[in-house]
């Protein structure tokens, strides 16, 4: 079933200047990307972003890490999408993460793990809605 999943791309990447080698990753997965655009995020869209995580001992490091520089938000579509770009990702800690998969490649550790993605239908509808209002599922 065609489906769509956010995705963004971390500030690390951005750092590395490495995006468009993950975006050309995506692509070559059979993602098509139908959304996208570049931003800095401020505390509070980070904050009300990861609102899930609220009360947490990790939030106030990963809202300083998400808005220490610009980020790449990609909404991306195929058949089981959210499974597909999450299993693309890898383990949230890169040294955990399967060989060849993004965070394997491109991230640092546990923390700064170069991208995030939707975890469930219902989050990523909630996600994609937060970045592209006019856009939504």
């Amino acid at each position: 079933m065609t489906e769509r999943t956010l995705a963004i791309i971390k500030p690390d990447v951005m750092k590395a200047h490495r995006a468009f080698e993950l975006i050309g990753m995506i692509t070559d997965h059979g993602f098509k990307v139908v959304r996208c655009k570049q931003m800095h995020l401020t505390a509070d869209e980070a904050e009300e972003f990861y609102a899930e995580h609220k009360g947490r001992s990790f939030l106030p490091e990963l809202v300083e890490f998400m808005t220490s520089g610009p980020v790449v938000v990609l909404v991306l579509e195929k058949d089981n999408a959210i499974l597909g770009w999450r299993e693309l990702m890898g383990a949230t800690d890169p040294a955990q993460a399967a060989e060849g998969t993004v965070r394997k490649i491109f991230g640092t550790n546990k923390g700064i793990n170069a991208s995030h993605g939707s975890d469930s239908t219902a989050a990523s509808a909630r996600e994609i809605a937060f970045f592209f209002p006019a856009h939504c599922c």
